[in-house]
């Protein structure tokens, strides 16, 4: 069963890239024409987004090294910890919205630091799975078609975050236990 998997895996993008060009072909549709348009349009987009990338490093950037990461993580630690958040995890909690490479090398050094079977480890990896980047996501995507007003957008986002973030906590605690 396991090496029937690992095949299926393997060939599945391969079969999928040659279904896409077999029904393109079957079609008349120049593919490779198609193709190059995409690609084009793909730069294009780039170029488009990338001042808004830019910005959401810099201003993640700018919160890490002034310190106000710090200064948040220290303030919310007692309140957190109260509800089973070891102090450990709150900047990958305040990582998520921001920045996915962030947060992902926040996580890989709690899991090389504490291991991925302790609880330190469990939730950051239930919390890297339970959120997305609510601040890349408006910033890249709205940016790109030109939202400008995105405040509904953002509270959504972000209450999204809270409650993906707490039940994160609560499944990894009723799961696994406490601290």
């Amino acid at each position: 069963m396991v090496h029937a998997m690992d095949v299926v895996s393997r060939w599945s993008i391969p079969m999928i890239f040659a279904g896409v060009l077999l029904f393109g072909l079957y079609r008349r549709v120049d593919v490779y024409n198609v193709f190059l348009e995409g690609a084009r349009d793909g730069i294009e987009l780039s170029m488009t987004i990338l001042p808004y990338v830019v910005a959401i490093f810099a201003a993640l950037g700018i919160f890490r090294d002034s310190g106000a990461m710090r200064l948040v993580a220290h303030a919310l630690g007692p309140v957190l910890h109260r509800v089973g958040v070891p102090a450990e995890v709150l900047p990958l909690m305040l990582i998520r919205p921001l920045s996915g490479s962030g947060a992902l090398a926040i996580t890989a050094e709690l899991l090389r630091r504490h291991g991925p079977d302790s609880y330190v480890g469990r939730l950051a990896s239930v919390l890297q799975g339970s959120t997305d980047t609510t601040f890349y996501i408006l910033s890249v995507y709205f940016g790109s078609v030109g939202v400008r007003r995105i405040r509904s957008a953002l509270t959504i986002g972000l209450l999204a975050d809270l409650f993906g973030f707490a039940l994160a906590i609560f499944f990894v605690h009723l799961l696994f236990g406490g601290p």
